[in-house]
């Protein structure tokens, strides 16, 4: 594996970039903390602020229709700049893209903390949304250039993994507590010292990384893969909010897809293309970032049933909503510092399996809430446990997806597995809020149950379909010795 390296001083000197030791070193450990606090601040983003988003509404005077953009357009730029800063991050170098994205998302931050009118807040979050699209992949890369494949790896990408899902649910807590005992303006504030102690450490600690051969810049794939992914990602957040046959949702929808169409027959002519064919091709990339998609669609998209079902029918405050998704989170923590030694034992396909299975049956296991307190615990004990199956097919996507590609490739194929994160997290609350909105027959507690559990049911679905298609595609690999 060849990689450039920069100079570097103080504790980290003579740290090569893609020789790990075969047990992590107090270096190492350094590197993977810094890596670890980002991408925990970036999960806890796209939650923080929809606890807050009616306090945030009537303070800076959003009408009740232009609130979701607040969230949209986080989401928009996330996800669709994501592939494209992957690539640009080959070329002029992981860590370099890493820090300037640091200096955006902590400048972003700060305006969006000061902000006085909806203009200067959506400004602050779409710029935070190119932030987190430029450090998401860069990170991702930094890890997997830093350690090599095996169990190093294995243990960086679950914690990884563990910490991005805690962060979602921890950033439903945080944003409910911070606007209830501060302001709104601290789910912005927050970032502003986690991004300059990053800044300010990484520099020493973390060595550029590069391929010695620079890629060169696929324009017309890049444009036509971003544009096309943005109509995708709008097109689904318009079909929560208006319904799959609306004009809006249709026609973006129509545009994503022929653009989509567009980037692969340019991919197919170019010399230096974005996304080489042949890397799709590879049944590990293809099929490890489809089984990627369903696990983050259907564990972020489960949130919005739970809440409903915690608020709508059984009444509670969204202080105390947020916190009974604790359990969930402590299930996904288990699950992704246990997942590296899953993977040892049975293999990452297995592991991947054995993930999907366990997330479908404690996920269908939810379609028996009642609309009392004393199913509480059916909830809880069945989110914690599908929490730890969901990680662990996360954590099986993760090494799946960056496993058996050169160096040169990894930016790539990190900025190719950020994306379905996002995707994934961008479609899954459109999609199964749109199924609560068909399913319910009628107004009241009862008719939103009725609502909740077809929409828990198709969720269930969506799981074991992803499964299926990583038992029948993915190939076995041998386990790993721990």
């Amino acid at each position: 594996m060849s990689v450039t390296d920069t100079e570097a001083t103080g504790p980290t000197a003579g740290l090569t970039v893609g020789t790990a030791p075969a047990v992590l070193t107090p270096r190492h450990r350094l590197v993977l903390v810094l890596l670890l606090a980002v991408q925990f601040m970036l999960a806890v983003d796209f939650a923080i602020l929809n606890v807050a988003l009616p306090v945030i509404g009537k303070s800076l005077g959003f009408s009740l229709t232009n609130l979701q953009w607040i969230a949209t357009s986080f989401a928009l730029c996330a996800a669709g700049f994501t592939l494209l800063f992957g690539r640009i991050a080959d070329m002029f170098g992981r860590r370099r893209l890493f820090l300037g994205g640091l200096v955006v998302l902590g400048a972003a931050s700060l305006v969006g903390g000061l902000a006085q009118n909806p203009e200067m807040l959506i400004t602050a979050r779409v710029f935070q949304g190119l932030a987190t699209a430029a450090v998401t992949p860069a990170a991702l890369a930094l890890m997997t250039t830093s350690f090599p494949e095996g169990p190093l790896r294995q243990k960086a990408l679950g914690l990884n993994g563990a910490l991005m899902s805690s962060g979602f649910v921890t950033g439903a807590i945080l944003g409910g507590v911070l606007t209830d005992l501060l302001s709104w303006r601290w789910a912005f504030f927050i970032n502003v010292p986690v991004a300059l102690a990053v800044l300010i450490i990484a520099p020493r600690v973390i060595k550029e990384s590069r391929p010695d051969e620079r890629p060169k810049l696929d324009v017309p794939g890049a444009l036509s893969v971003t544009l096309g992914l943005l109509a995708i990602i709008y097109g689904l957040t318009q079909a929560g909010e208006k319904g799959w046959s609306s004009a809006g949702t249709l026609v973006s929808l129509a545009a994503g897809a022929v653009l989509l169409l567009v980037f692969y027959a340019v991919e197919r002519k170019v010399s230096a293309p974005l996304v080489p064919l042949a890397v799709l091709r590879k049944r590990s990339v293809a099929w490890g970032n489809f089984a990627g998609l369903l696990a983050f669609l259907t564990f972020t998209s489960l949130v919005f049933p739970l809440t409903l079902y915690l608020q709508e029918v059984l009444g509670f405050s969204p202080f105390i909503a947020g916190l009974s998704f604790g359990f969930l989170g402590l299930g996904t923590v288990l699950g992704g510092t246990t997942a590296s030694k899953v993977i040892g034992k049975i293999g990452t396909k297995q592991t991947l399996i054995v993930g999907g299975i366990l997330q479908t049956v404690f996920t269908a296991a939810l379609v028996g809430l009642g609309d009392d307190h004393s199913w509480m615990w059916l909830m809880l004990g069945a989110s914690f446990l599908g929490g730890i199956g969901n990680m662990l097919a996360i954590v099986g996507f993760m090494v799946t997806a960056t496993s058996g590609l050169p160096d040169r490739e990894q930016g790539l194929a990190t900025g190719l597995a950020t994306m379905t994160q996002q995707v994934g997290i961008t479609m899954g609350t459109p999609i199964m809020s749109a199924v609560v909105t068909a399913a319910m027959a009628g107004t009241g507690a009862a008719a939103i149950l009725g609502g909740l559990k077809v929409a828990i049911a198709v969720n269930a679905v969506i799981v074991l379909f992803g499964v299926f298609t990583s038992a029948v595609f993915l190939r076995s690999d041998r386990p790993t010795v721990q």
